[in-house]
């Protein structure tokens, strides 16, 4: 008798007991064995094992309902779309690898020097974005926009990076020169420069090396803030922040303030 066919004929408790200790993509792919992997890999006690021993709680807070009837189809929604929680200003996802928490802080649980002077800046909606609201820069000079967010929602023993996260209008100008980033957690304080949110024509000899945005699968681009070590049973606060003063900028959309594990 080969492997699989020993396999396929354990309990099927003892099957899901071993398959949850392996990972989603795993499960996914035992289900694909034969009729005995199949229902023990959907079963919920693999599923739940995959989820965040606290995604009850999480859920609970989402803004619109979320109707799941396995834990594997919760699994599988909080993986591939996110939900709102907090008022709708707060984005949460899974990993689809690993299962860990991802946040999303939207525009309004961010700080934004300024961000309620309309001389400055303006707040709107656009069909782009998650959130109810994003903030849409008019003109100005002093760039700085900060968010923090308690360690105990991530998921622990893990390296999170934290992105900032936006577009720019039709018509935009002064974001091509360099700003600075910092990540501040556990009394360790992460720095760069040289961090770009629209690249430049040229680059002058600086001694540090460039960071430039990506474009996200959603259309929207991201910059590195920095990262951390997120550690069990730590109820400290990580803060993220983006800084620049040198020109007088205007056309960014500031959708929010991700972080998702490494």
């Amino acid at each position: 008798m080969n492997e699989t066919a020993s396999m396929s004929v354990l309990p099927e408790v003892s099957l899901s007991e071993i398959l949850s200790l392996t990972s989603p993509r795993n499960a996914c792919r035992a289900a694909a064995v034969s009729k005995e992997f199949m229902s023990a890999a959907d079963s919920d006690t693999v599923w739940k094992r995959f989820l965040p021993p606290d995604y009850d709680e999480v859920i609970e807070q989402a803004v619109s309902p979320v109707a799941f009837d396995s834990q594997k189809k919760l699994y599988l929604h909080l993986s591939d779309s996110h939900i709102l929680l907090d008022r709708g200003y707060l984005s949460f996802q899974l990993d689809k690898e690993s299962g860990k928490k991802c946040y999303m802080l939207g525009a309004r649980e961010l700080s934004i020097a300024w961000q309620d002077d309309t001389r400055y800046w303006e707040w709107g909606h656009i069909p782009q974005s998650r959130f109810p609201e994003v903030c849409i820069l008019r003109e100005v000079w002093w760039l700085e926009i900060r968010g923090r967010i308690a360690a105990v929602k991530l998921s622990p023993k893990s390296t999170y990076v934290a992105y900032l996260v936006f577009r720019t209008t039709g018509y935009v100008s002064g974001l091509a020169v360099p700003g600075k980033t910092k990540v501040i957690y556990g009394g360790t304080e992460m720095k760069t420069e040289n961090v770009y949110l629209q690249r430049p024509g040229a680059i002058g000899r600086t001694g540090h090396v460039p960071v430039f945005p990506c474009r996200r699968k959603d259309g929207w681009m991201e910059i590195k803030l920095g990262e951390f070590e997120c550690n069990e049973g730590d109820d400290r606060v990580v803060e993220m922040a983006f800084d620049e003063h040198e020109a007088w900028k205007n056309g960014l959309i500031v959708e929010g303030i991700e972080l998702r594990p490494k």
